[in-house]
């Protein structure tokens, strides 16, 4: 009891599992060839954590993996719709595989994602992209071994996007990439429906994972030398409220914070309107948890804030920093915010730039808004003209980059605990590595110290990033 329904059964599962060696059986009888598979993701990190699960059902079915398109056997896309660019990247680069498959007409073309959940671009792809074979949305992921074996043994093109309100699939496999960094999903969907947002009519309904399950997937991460986790959900505020438990996410931080092993705890992303004083008291409590809250504000006029259907003011969006910030020590504070909705003048979004001079978040994600075909904001009056936006997204830049670059500097001389977690590709400081709240460290070192802990002190920055030396090495 406890999941209301919302998960795929055992039984469906198991036929998956059946599917899948039944695509090995096949693979293996075609001939001494191993197979290659080759997985692109758009988009945010549950569709990272998606396409781990496609490479996962993909590697059992016997693919290896190349990163060109050419030579690969099967290609799968996995596609976001949040903003217009991002789609229109998809269809560019769907559009030049038409090359890849005239030169090999056996390649099996698959699109999945959000994107595909939309009813307009299903039919894009059904009747002008006749080169793709198989389309299917998030909520039939799970049936991925089913949908290629069908293509396999009857051939045809198969389309799997009828609206769904989801479901949490468990068990199913899963190809990381190495350590130290891994995505847990904790939870699908979105209750909201911000009237500029696409994802509550392609994610579905909001379905939370049971408790005793993502605390299997992080023990089993942190045993494997997983150093990094990031707790992933459109809403992580929302977790539990479908479940027939008492817990709600500051309960399964406290769960997690207690698994043995040293190890970071990180999430994203969280709506104010669910954000509270129990969840920061949780977060500075808990010591594995970083001092890292990524809280959307998007727009800081009331009327466009009602418009968008974001459930709060900016004053109580002020109230929760404040809050915030008393209980969290060294709190790291990220947000996201739109340029232009509609009919947002340049006076509304005055109010916008004082809401940045007041908190002085440590860095932005901005965008101009972007129409989302089917969301109540894209049939709104937008008389502001591009360029008008344009400038004003300029200003929002210049300002945070200020406080950005200023924050940074206040860095300089400190000494901090960090994680180094990959290769920058830069000639002088070599290694990436991030504090406990988040930030981007450049190191010079041995990549034998990747998924480390070391001691940094930091000697220089910049706006988007900190420079530092290595002072001491903690395995």
């Amino acid at each position: 009891m406890g999941a209301c329904g919302t998960v795929i059964s055992e039984g469906d599962l198991q036929q998956q599992m059946e599917y899948i060696e039944r695509v090995r059986a096949l693979l293996e009888s075609g001939g001494a060839k191993k197979p290659t598979a080759f997985v692109d993701t758009y988009g945010c990190q549950q569709n990272e954590a998606d396409s781990e699960r496609i490479r996962g059902m993909l590697r059992q079915m016997g693919y290896d993996f190349t990163t060109e398109e050419e030579a690969a056997d099967v290609i799968v896309i996995n596609t976001c719709a949040v903003r217009a660019h991002a789609e229109q990247r998809v269809l560019g680069n769907v559009g030049a595989l038409t090359h890849t498959k005239r030169n090999n007409p056996k390649q099996i073309i698959c699109l999945c994602g959000c994107m595909m959940q939309e009813s307009h671009m299903a039919e894009k792809i059904r009747t002008s992209f006749r080169h793709v074979d198989i389309v299917f949305g998030p909520h039939a992921l799970w049936r991925f071994p089913e949908l290629l074996h069908q293509k396999l043994t009857k051939g045809g093109r198969m389309f799997e996007t009828a609206p769904s309100d989801g479901a949490i699939a468990e068990g199913l496999p899963v190809l990381r990439n190495k350590p130290p960094k891994a995505g847990v999903i904790i939870m699908q969907g979105c209750n909201n429906f911000c009237s500029y947002c696409i994802v509550p009519h392609v994610r579905g309904r909001e379905h939370s994972r049971m408790p005793d399950q993502i605390i299997k997937e992080v023990e089993g991460l942190v045993q494997s030398g997983y150093r990094d986790i990031m707790l992933l959900g459109q809403n992580v505020n929302s977790y539990g409220k479908d479940l027939a438990l008492s817990i709600d996410f500051s309960d399964l931080l406290r769960q997690l914070n207690a698994i043995e092993g040293d190890f970071i705890l990180r999430f994203m992303t969280s709506h104010p309107k669910d954000a509270s004083p129990r969840l920061f008291q949780t977060m500075a409590e808990c010591e594995k948890v970083e001092n890292h809250l990524h809280l959307p504000f998007q727009a800081g006029n009331d009327r466009v804030l009602r418009d968008m259907n974001r459930g709060y003011t900016r004053e109580a969006y002020l109230e929760l920093v404040r809050q915030a910030k008393q209980r969290i020590p060294d709190l790291v504070l990220t947000s996201d915010v739109i340029v232009g909705f509609p009919g947002e003048t340049t006076e509304e979004f005055e109010d916008t730039l004082l809401v940045l001079k007041e908190v002085e978040f440590d860095a932005l994600f901005t965008f101009i808004y972007s129409p989302r075909e089917g969301t109540p904001a894209s049939r709104k009056e937008d008389p502001m003209p591009k360029a008008q936006k344009q400038v004003n997204f300029q200003r929002l830049l210049d300002l945070q980059n200020e406080i950005s670059a200023r924050k940074h500097q206040a860095y300089v001389g400190r000494t901090l605990r960090v994680l180094v977690d990959g290769e920058s590709g830069e000639e002088t400081y070599h290694l990436s590595a991030r504090t406990t709240g988040g930030r981007l460290v450049h190191l010079s070192g041995s990549r034998n110290l990747i998924g480390t802990f070391v001691t940094a002190k930091i000697t220089s920055a910049s706006t988007w990033a900190l420079f530092g030396e290595i002072e001491e090495t903690q395995r």
